[in-house]
């Protein structure tokens, strides 16, 4: 698997990958109804640096870096990640979530945190914590899942 820069003529991949994601609601605080043009606009924004994974010549799952805050916060990095529904399960996420913390060091970042990590997303929250990540902060009833109702949203947070 090799994980690159995003690219204009990835938009369909990327799309395919993020519309299912949108749609169902169930692990970014999104707008469920979200058009392609919003969403790729919001992945890709030029603050932003948009990665994808591909292997075989098929996109299997896409990311972003950017800083966590401007100014005084400039130094923490934060990240998204989205794998296709029919990539789950291949290590795509952990590649991808490799591949970030490396760049991120790179870049320069001292750490990283997700602000919003939806805490029924399970495999997520296991993932980011196999990976270094700790739960520092809980928002309680912080997301509305569509079918779950309210859950808890988790701050989780790395040194790097």
């Amino acid at each position: 698997m090799q994980i690159r820069p995003h690219r204009p003529e990835d938009r369909p991949a990327v799309w395919q990958i993020l519309e299912p994601m949108l749609r169902a609601g169930e692990t970014y605080a999104l707008p469920q109804d979200m058009t392609e043009d919003e969403a790729i606009a919001f992945w890709t924004s030029p603050e932003k640096q948009a990665f994808v994974a591909e292997a075989d010549g098929q996109i299997l799952g896409t990311y972003f870096l950017k800083a966590n805050q401007l100014g005084g916060g400039s130094h923490v990095a934060n990240c998204g990640y989205v794998t296709a529904s029919e990539a789950t399960g291949r290590g795509v996420a952990r590649a991808m979530c490799a591949h970030s913390l490396a760049h991120a060091r790179a870049e320069g970042y001292l750490a990283m945190q997700f602000n919003f990590v939806v805490s029924t997303n399970s495999r997520a929250v296991r993932l980011w914590g196999s990976s270094g990540f700790e739960i520092v902060g809980r928002l309680p009833n912080g997301f509305r899942s569509p079918t779950l109702g309210y859950v808890d949203a988790l701050i989780m947070f790395r040194e790097l």
